[in-house]
């Protein structure tokens, strides 16, 4: 079994227009949003082995927000250039990529490309807002089989879920 999930950063700010996209930090809803997200996510008993980030700077926000509520180190946390503006297939092949050692990741990153991927992943995910989560696990035993072999779960989780 290998575990996916395919994580939105959180909502990002946009008051500084001459600051490069990658460097846009995390905006006030975003810092509420992530760790309401984050404890959602332990309470249900995510433990991911690995976890990837854009290095984006709303990306990897998100991701050391989610990780703590988590438990897991910031160290933990890989950063990865292919993750950023980037096509969906780019995300793919970093997926397959992966080690088989590793049954659970979280990579957070972007749209649109997050949304194709899951999109392409499974047809009954069609947007990822700001902050969302797509839990899909695939009954396979590499990770090279992602997008060949379709999910035998998929969850989407939103933020403003009550």
């Amino acid at each position: 079994m290998k575990t996916l999930f395919l994580v939105r950063h959180a909502k990002s700010s946009w008051d500084e227009p001459a600051l490069a996209d990658k460097d846009r930090p995390l905006n006030d809803r975003g810092k509420r949003d992530a760790p309401k997200v984050g404890e959602r996510l332990a309470k249900a008993g995510a433990k991911p082995d690995l976890i990837l980030s854009s290095p984006a700077k709303r990306a990897l926000a998100t991701a050391q927000i989610i990780a703590r509520k988590l438990g897991c180190k910031r160290k933990n946390i890989v950063v990865d250039d292919r993750l950023y503006a980037v096509e969906a297939e780019v995300l793919l092949e970093v997926i397959r990529q992966l080690d088989d050692g590793v049954e659970c990741v979280m990579l957070f990153g972007h749209n649109p490309e997050l949304t194709e991927l899951a999109h392409h992943l499974s047809s009954k995910i069609s947007h990822l807002p700001t902050c969302a989560v797509a839990e899909l696990t695939f009954d396979v035993k590499s990770w090279k089989r992602i997008g060949a072999d379709k999910p035998s779960r998929v969850a989407v989780g939103y933020v403003r879920e009550s």
